[in-house]
């Protein structure tokens, strides 16, 4: 059997998700504060002083805080129906089905947030590792369980949960250097849709 691993934001899909759903799931009130909160964050990641990698957990943290579970869950359903559709690559769900049709193990390693990308794979028969949201006593902490599924976090949890010396060929799709770790696992490795053997190797992907 071959293994098929997929980056989801810019990959399977042609924009940033993470942000939109923060967005989409937040009450304007709670948007409004958390911009505030949320600033200083924001200005040094924009200036390149703090990677994505750092700045989603913190994001994640004002935004979710004491957010009642269910109430997620709802614009999560609404989100991965009615706006992940619309941003979905053809390309990238012909490929889902290519290795579908070959039998391949396929999973969505992404840092998106498990609260809508659990519905999305789930829709299309396929599993997933992402950043996931703690969950305490029906509300959310805003903290995550291990870690943002990006750079080495995502190879620590391709190998938490697969054995990859069981699979003969690995293939890999991704689009920013958060990918690479993980694109280095594979005999078949395609950054922004084309194969890396033919091309030069991206050192500053952003």
């Amino acid at each position: 059997m071959n293994l098929a691993l997929f980056d989801f934001d810019g990959t399977i899909t042609n924009q940033d998700t993470y942000t939109k759903f923060l967005l989409y799931a937040t009450p304007k009130h709670r948007v409004i504060a958390a911009l505030i909160l949320a600033s200083p964050i924001i200005i040094l990641h924009k200036l390149g002083l703090l990677k994505a990698s750092r700045t989603r957990p913190a994001l994640s943290r004002i935004v979710f805080w004491n957010r009642r579970a269910p109430e997620v869950l709802e614009s999560a359903k609404e989100f991965a129906e009615h706006y992940l559709p619309s941003v979905t690559r053809e390309e990238a769900l012909a490929k889902i089905e290519w290795h579908k049709q070959r039998g391949d193990e396929i999973y969505v390693v992404s840092a998106s947030l498990n609260s809508y990308l659990s519905i999305w794979c789930n829709a299309q028969g396929i599993k997933f590792i992402c950043s996931e949201l703690e969950l305490k006593n029906n509300k959310l902490t805003g903290r995550y369980v291990s870690g943002d599924c990006s750079l080495g976090n995502k190879v620590k949890g391709i190998k938490r949960t697969l054995d990859l010396s069981a699979f003969e060929t690995i293939f890999a799709y991704g689009d920013t250097e958060e990918d690479m770790p993980m694109l280095a696992l594979a005999d078949e490795k395609y950054f922004r849709w084309q194969r890396m053997s033919e091309l030069a190797e991206p050192s500053d992907a952003l």
